[in-house]
């Protein structure tokens, strides 16, 4: 099993910036060694929004948020950051961070993924 925890939603102006991180635990963690962020949006289908691989040379974005979004990673505390630039309303949406065996799952089924946090960005 993989636990994920994410933390740092909120409310901003479009234009504004968040910080997402997300904390990975559970024995098994070694085997889903990609992470990332997927958001789902009130009505819409879960979409995928960066990740990255275990030695961060690997990092893909969707194209919505390429320039705007940065995804990093810090192997020692088994954390995954998104940094989120010049939000824009359609932005608003439920984020996730997901967890799973390579970039190519990871944008179509992950294996594991956490509770999710809100981002709202109001115009």
């Amino acid at each position: 099993q993989v636990q994920l925890v994410e933390s740092g939603g909120g409310s901003v102006q479009a234009g504004g910036s968040l910080r997402l991180s997300c904390t990975a635990s559970g024995r098994a963690f070694s085997h889903y060694p990609t992470m990332g962020w997927l958001r789902q949006a009130p009505g819409k289908e879960r979409e995928f929004v960066a990740g990255i691989n275990w030695d961060a040379n690997m990092i893909i974005y969707a194209d919505s948020v390429k320039g705007r979004f940065t995804i990093s990673r810090d192997n020692v505390k088994s954390t995954v950051t998104l940094q989120m630039n010049s939000l824009k309303p359609e932005d608003t949406a439920a984020y996730y961070c997901a967890a799973s065996r390579s970039l190519r799952a990871l944008t179509t089924t992950p294996d594991y993924w956490g509770q999710g946090t809100q981002v709202t960005v109001s115009s």
